[in-house]
């Protein structure tokens, strides 16, 4: 089964596509900073250098195993030369 038919199939289900959905931004940011760094051919440690947050931080934050401060996020999209924009919608 492929992973797309996998992920539809669950998304049936009501509380998984609710769980989905609550994990969707935290999700979705990690997703932009993983682009934004291929995009401009910049390693983990290269991030690292340039915002000062060490390198497994940043592995971590793109695994989604941290809870990244604003402030960190700040760094961040400095260091991969964006503005960070937070919308209520």
């Amino acid at each position: 089964m492929k992973y797309s038919d996998l992920k539809k199939m669950l998304l049936e289900e009501e509380e998984v596509k609710k769980e989905y959905e609550a994990l969707e931004p935290e999700y979705q940011l990690i997703r932009e900073i993983i682009k934004a760094r291929e995009e401009q051919s910049i390693s983990q440690q290269m991030l690292a250098n340039l915002t000062g947050i060490d390198r497994a931080d940043i592995s971590k934050i793109e695994n989604g195993n941290a809870n990244p401060s604003l402030r960190t996020m700040k760094r961040l999209a400095t260091g991969l030369g964006k503005k960070l924009r937070i919308e209520l919608v």
